[in-house]
């Protein structure tokens, strides 16, 4: 530990809060978090918080989430300009837009997504329960937003329903092509190829196991396999190399960096901790409706 995550530690403490760190945070992040977590056990723990301060160290759609399961409670997101590119890709009147065109549909809402956006859907859900969601509304239309890859890789399981897709994407997961799977299994041919389902189709079909962010961690983790080629952001193969020297784990692509996830610094936690920087608010016409959203996907996840 270095001076400042020992004083960020030593703060946290004084402070009383809680610092919640996705998996795509850098390693010094992640040592200083209470817990390290995805998108959905993000959502759980901040639901269940005791603590009056959530230091969110993620982007701006998972301190929305916080603040909207703890609307009293002070949400900090360290560093103010980390977004997500997805979550801007839809507004609200995209959804009424899909709305007017499909009325019968349900609208199933990825969790990257605005506060406002999940306001005006019926449901989120994550990479990890969106199959089991959709397979349990009584809809036969579904409307997904705003990942168009998740959409279509929740189609191919549930073949009962009709999913009608947002024509968005995760720029991340989506410059992913066959060619590098091809490449990267030239490179390393024994090992498995674990696969973040925001991929494209053509990337998905040569994997051995595809699952969210947690899943793919405790798959090689359990799995008797020895080497591995990891198909999601570059800081969870620097994990799972941490966690299991004995294993090798090879990024599917150079390059396979969130650059928002990124940052966020030792130094903006400080700050947040200390001058309590920066607030996160979520207008209130969006926030009862966007906690039932949360609510039902936690409940049918």
């Amino acid at each position: 530990m270095t001076d400042l995550q020992n004083k960020i530690i030593s703060l946290k403490k004084e402070k009383g809060a809680l610092i919640l760190a996705h998996y795509y945070q850098a390693r010094e992040i992640q040592e200083i978090a209470d817990h390290v977590c995805d998108s959905f056990e993000m959502a759980q723990r901040a639901r269940a918080a005791s603590e009056e301060t959530l230091i969110i160290c993620g982007v701006r759609f998972m301190a929305e989430s916080a603040k909207i399961f703890n609307p009293d409670k002070t949400v900090l997101l360290p560093s103010p300009g980390a977004g997500c590119p997805m979550a801007d890709m839809i507004t609200p009147g995209d959804v009424t837009a899909l709305r007017a065109k499909h009325p019968e549909a349900a609208v199933v809402c990825y969790v990257n997504s605005s506060a406002a956006v999940k306001a005006a859907s019926d449901v989120c859900c994550t990479s990890s329960s969106a199959v089991k969601i959709v397979s349990s509304l009584p809809e036969t239309e579904i409307i997904f937003v705003p990942d168009r890859n998740l959409g279509a890789f929740v189609a191919s399981k549930v073949s009962a329903k009709k999913i009608i897709p947002f024509d968005g994407c995760c720029p991340i997961h989506d410059r992913v092509l066959e060619s590098d799977v091809i490449a990267a299994k030239q490179a390393h041919p024994g090992a498995e190829l674990l696969v973040h389902p925001e991929c494209r189709g053509e990337v998905l079909r040569h994997a051995s196991y595809i699952g969210s962010t947690s899943g793919i961690i405790n798959h090689a983790l359990e799995s008797a396999a020895c080497e591995f080629i990891i198909g999601t952001e570059i800081e969870v193969a620097n994990r799972l190399s941490a966690l299991a020297p004995e294993k090798s784990f090879f990024p599917l692509k150079s390059g396979f960096e969130c650059a928002d996830m990124k940052k966020t610094t030792l130094s903006d936690v400080h700050n947040a901790l200390e001058k309590k920087e920066f607030d996160i608010t979520v207008d209130a016409n969006d926030l009862s409706a966007a906690r039932e959203t949360l609510e039902r996907m936690i409940a049918l996840g």
